[in-house]
């Protein structure tokens, strides 16, 4: 079958991902990199920057696996409560928050943040609501390695974990608009193979975690 064409009026960045997708391009095109370029070059541009390339690349890893991001002070790191928490078998690591002095709420998730300071606050553009001084939170811990629910996005869990430089990153894994379906043995070995489960890389990535969950 052909490689796929552009249709009328359709974004650029949309056929990519359309073109990405395509079971012709990936049974011809096994190689990621050179998948990329050849839509990148289907959607009218001939040349594409290596740059461009990798960040087609991260946009279609962050829509199939998910992101990390870095937390910027351990004070400020969202704590999920206990029902949230659920078991990959990972082992556990506690990081204790006692210095964390504030809480703050967001408006949107409702999630709880703790700083050190009093002040003014945002989370995505969001300016977070002051609840109390966190007296009765002193002692709280966050785990490592032990993902939890996030039903505000942007991904359906997350889980802290620390990276190859020791620094704490949060991942955000998981499409919130499906289920996972490990029961079904064929789902399953579909999934792990396509996604090469059997080598998922670091456990500060999404791939890890998402092919963790199958």
């Amino acid at each position: 079958m052909p490689i796929p064409k552009k249709r009328k009026n359709e974004e650029g960045d949309k056929f990519v991902q359309r073109c990405m997708r395509s079971e012709v391009m990936k049974k011809d095109y096994e190689d990621n990199s050179q998948r990329v370029a050849i839509c990148l070059r289907q959607s009218g541009q001939p040349k594409p920057k290596a740059s461009l390339i990798e960040q087609v690349q991260e946009s279609l890893y962050n829509e199939m696996y998910g992101s990390e991001e870095y937390v910027e002070s351990l004070e400020n790191m969202y704590i999920p409560t206990d029902d949230e928490y659920f078991d990959l078998g990972e082992e556990v690591e506690e990081i204790d928050l006692s210095l964390a002095k504030y809480a703050y709420r967001d408006p949107s998730t409702n999630e709880i943040y703790y700083f050190e300071r009093k002040s003014s606050y945002k989370k995505d553009g969001r300016h977070l609501i002051f609840m109390s001084e966190a007296s009765e939170y002193q002692g709280r811990k966050v785990q490592l390695n032990k993902p939890f629910r996030t039903p505000g996005g942007p991904k359906k869990s997350s889980v802290y974990v620390k990276n190859d430089k020791g620094n704490v990153v949060k991942v955000n894994f998981g499409d919130p608009n499906m289920k996972i379906k490990k029961n079904i043995p064929e789902r399953r070995k579909s999934f792990r193979a396509r996604h090469n489960c059997d080598n998922p890389g670091p456990k500060w990535k999404a791939r890890y975690w998402s092919c963790k969950a199958w």
